[in-house]
């Protein structure tokens, strides 16, 4: 993925993330992956797999292409 992708997708799990009034923990919580992994995801420092976009598009209740628009 190039980097402006990497942003995008930051940037739009955090964006939904905080529309729908969901922390970090809870998003976690919901997911089984740790609070750490999603802030790390958030703040560019791991890019999650598509069996882990998949799973946290699905738990935010977004299509997984919004978060790469």
């Amino acid at each position: 993925m190039s980097n402006s992708t990497i942003l995008t997708l930051q940037n739009n799990i955090k964006k939904f993330r905080k529309e729908k009034g969901i922390t970090q923990l809870k998003l976690s919580i919901m997911t089984g992956l740790s609070k750490d992994y999603i802030a790390a995801i958030e703040c560019g420092r791991r890019v999650p797999s598509v069996k882990r976009l998949i799973l946290i598009a699905s738990k935010l209740n977004i299509e997984i292409y919004k978060f790469f628009i």
